[in-house]
């Protein structure tokens, strides 16, 4: 049977413990993409176009607390709202867990909204452009975090490459020596794929520059729609998803990836369909 054949993920989720407190590696993983590896891809983006630093810096602040608060809020109201609105004080509570991707994006694009009228005062898709550029590698950094963490997997599955996670209490809780889809892997795969596209009309094709509001609406479409399709995959987080399951055939994550797929398809037709713009070269770097 192919089930023989399943991979038995036994990592241990935390990485070292340092002055007895624990270092997880979904912790670990996702503060490196968020703090170092993100904001150094950006800086790239900025060095490019000579941009002014105290923009970089006022837009640092700006993505990491709405990536928080966006991320821990979408959580707390998308797939829980009656427990957190009864019992608020849980919100923050973010070391027991649940973070959501569709509300730390909803979080963001408020967050650049407000950054581009306060600072750059350009139009918000300047700004999503240059930021959507290294998202994507972030994502699959978060991503291979809930692998390591033995979460975020899919239903069983006979396929050779299955994963059987039996450090999780709800893999255990199936009571089969199935292996599950790794569907953070799948995940992590796809957001890459998204990153070296936005890389390539980046550096590429200055797509930023020339057609604006394209790289968002790739990174908006692709990102969501191999959600959307990932997602089928995936149990549901909580039971009250299994009735729209069966009456719609989406869940949750599913419903609110909608939204987005249709804005970014919106964004690259607008920006395909109108002529491309006129830019000058960018200054050349200075030789030592």
């Amino acid at each position: 049977m192919f089930t023989l054949n399943a991979i038995t993920w036994d990592i241990d989720p935390t990485l070292f413990t340092l002055f007895g407190k624990e270092v997880r590696w979904y912790s670990l993983l996702f503060s490196l993409g968020l703090i170092l590896i993100g904001p150094y891809i950006e800086r790239l983006i900025w060095k490019r176009e000579q941009l002014p630093d105290s923009w970089f810096e006022k837009l640092w602040w700006y993505i990491v607390i709405s990536t928080l608060v966006g991320a821990r809020l979408g959580h707390c109201l998308f797939y829980d709202p009656a427990h957190y609105l009864a019992n608020p004080i849980e919100i923050f509570k973010v070391w027991e867990g649940g973070l959501a991707s569709h509300g730390g994006t909803i979080g963001i694009i408020i967050a650049v909204w407000i950054f581009s009228r306060r600072v750059t005062h350009k139009p918000i898709t300047w700004t999503l452009d240059r930021l959507a550029v290294p998202v994507g590698l972030v994502a699959a950094m978060i991503r291979v975090g809930n692998l390591m963490n033995s979460e975020i997997f899919g239903v069983t599955t006979d396929l050779p490459w299955a994963f059987r996670f039996i450090r999780s209490q709800e893999y255990l809780a199936l009571n089969t020596d199935m292996g599950c889809h790794p569907t953070a892997i799948y995940e992590a795969l796809a957001y890459l794929i998204v990153f070296g596209v936005c890389c390539w009309l980046y550096w590429g094709r200055d797509v930023a520059r020339r057609r604006p509001g394209l790289i968002l609406g790739w990174f908006l479409f692709g990102t969501f729609t191999a959600r959307i399709f990932i997602e089928k995959l995936k149990f549901v987080q909580e039971a009250w998803e299994l009735k729209w399951v069966d009456t719609i055939g989406l869940n949750q994550g599913q419903i609110l990836s909608i939204p987005f797929i249709i804005v970014g398809l919106a964004l690259i037709i607008y920006a395909l369909r109108r002529p491309a713009l006129e830019v000058t070269p960018l200054p050349k770097k200075k030789e030592n």
